[in-house]
C-alpha cells in the first residue's frame, strides 16, 4: 500500500528501543512562523478552509519536513474538528481565536450531542491523513492527534477560549454527572476519530490535554485522566505490521506524570516546568518522554539555543526513550532559522 519507512527513529524511541541519536520534531511545526505556510494560508482564505482542504493540509504538513531535518510529520488540523462535527458552529474571529455559535450549557445541549462518524463529517481529515501519508512516501512517520475530552469540553462549554474556566468549572461543581455524560460522549468521539486516522495511515497518535493543568489533583483524575484512559483502552494499537504508539500530553501536568504513565500509553509529552531527569524518576522509565525545551529559548542566539538543547539532552541522560521537542507549540514570531539551529544541535549533540 505505502512505501517502507526510511526513518523510524521516532517510532523506535517511543517504543524505548535503542536509537543512534535522539529523534526530534516540534509541536505546531506546520504553522505561522513559516513564510511558506502563510502563503498557503492566504491562498486557502481562512484557517478552517485550510484544514478542510486535504491537498493544502498536506502541503503545509510537508513544509517543515522539506525545510528541516525533522524525524516525524504531524497532521495539519485543529483540535476543535470534533466539536465542529458535533454541530457547535465553529468559527474563528480575528485576534480572538476559536468561537462556537452553539455552546453546550444545558442537559438538553448534552443530550443532543452526536458521536460524529469520522468517515462522514470528518472525512476531510481522513483524506488529509491518507494524502499526507502517500506524499511522505516513507520519509518519516505521520502523527495523528486529537484534543483530550476535558480540553475539548472546555471550549464546548465556554464557547471559545477562556482565562477563568468559570462555565466549565461551574458545570463540574454544580452538575458533575452532566459533565461526565458529556466527557463520555466526547471520549467515544475521540476514539472513533483516532482509530479512523490510523486506518487512513497515521503511524502514531498524540492526545493534547491543553487545559488539564487548570484542575486540582482530584479533579484531574476524575475529569481528565479518566477519559484519556478510556481512549487509550479503545485505540487501535497496531497497523501495517507494527505498533502504533500513543503519547499523552497534559500542559502543566508534570506532577501527574506517574499516574499518566499508568494508563498504558507509550509516551508522555513533558512541558518545560519539570526537569526531564525528575520526569524520568517519576515515571520509572516505563514510558518514553517527549520534550521539553521552553519554546521561548528559540528567541535566543544560536549559541544559546545549542546550550539549551544540550541542557535538555543532559537532563534526560543516557538510555533510550527520549524524543526531543519543545515543551509546547512553537511561537508565531520565532525566526525559522533558529528552529534549524535547534534541530541540527539535537542531531549533532545526541549521537550515540
Amino acid at each position: 500500500m505505502t512505501a517502507a519507512l526510511q526513518n523510524d527513529l521516532y517510532l523506535r524511541a517511543l517504543n524505548r528501543e535503542d536509537t543512534e541519536r535522539t529523534p526530534v520534531w516540534v509541536m505546531r511545526q506546520a504553522g505561522r512562523y513559516l513564510p511558506e505556510y502563510l502563503r498557503v494560508r492566504q491562498q486557502a482564505g481562512d484557517f478552517m478552509s485550510l484544514c478542510s482542504n486535504p491537498e493544502l493540509a498536506c502541503e503545509v504538513t510537508l513544509q517543515p519536513i522539506d525545510r528541516f531535518n525533522l524525524d516525524a510529520a504531524i497532521l495539519f488540523s485543529d483540535i476543535l474538528t470534533i466539536p465542529d462535527a458535533m454541530g457547535l458552529g465553529l468559527h474563528f474571529e480575528t485576534g480572538e481565536g476559536p468561537k462556537f455559535s452553539n455552546p453546550v450549557r444545558t442537559r438538553a445541549d448534552v443530550e443532543k450531542l452526536p458521536v460524529p462518524d469520522p468517515t462522514d463529517k470528518l472525512r476531510y481529515v481522513m483524506d488529509a491523513v491518507s494524502t499526507i501519508r502517500r506524499e511522505l512516501n516513507g520519509r518519516v512517520p505521520l502523527i495523528g492527534f486529537s484534543g483530550s475530552p476535558w480540553t475539548l469540553a472546555t471550549y464546548m462549554v465556554e464557547g471559545g477560549g477562556t482565562k477563568d474556566f468559570s462555565k466549565i468549572k461551574g458545570m463540574l461543581f454544580a452538575d458533575p454527572a452532566l459533565l461526565h455524560e458529556m466527557l463520555d460522549k466526547t471520549a467515544q468521539s475521540v476514539i472513533s476519530y483516532l482509530n479512523a486516522q490510523v486506518e487512513a495511515g497515521a503511524q502514531s497518535l498524540m492526545i493534547f490535554d491543553t487545559w488539564g493543568g487548570v484542575l486540582s489533583p482530584a479533579d484531574y483524575r476524575e475529569f481528565s485522566l479518566r477519559y484519556m484512559q478510556q481512549i487509550v483502552d479503545g485505540l487501535t494499537r497496531k497497523a501495517d505490521g507494527r505498533k502504533v504508539p500513543v503519547v499523552l500530553f497534559t500542559k502543566n501536568g508534570g506532577q501527574w506524570l506517574d499516574i499518566m504513565a499508568d494508563t498504558g500509553c507509550d509516551g508522555l509529552g513533558v512541558d518545560w516546568t519539570i526537569d526531564l531527569a525528575d520526569a524520568r524518576r517519576k515515571t520509572g522509565d516505563r514510558v518514553a518522554l517527549q520534550g521539553n525545551l521552553d519554546p521561548s529559548a528559540l528567541y535566543g542566539s544560536p549559541e544559546s539555543i545549542r546550550a539549551n538543547v544540550k541542557r535538555v539532552l543532559d537532563s534526560y541522560g543516557e538510555g533510550p526513550g527520549h524524543v526531543f521537542n519543545l515543551g509546547h507549540g512553537i511561537h508565531q514570531h520565532v525566526n525559522p532559522e533558529h528552529l534549524g539551529v535547534m534541530v541540527e544541535a539535537v542531531r549533532e549533540l545526541s549521537q550515540r
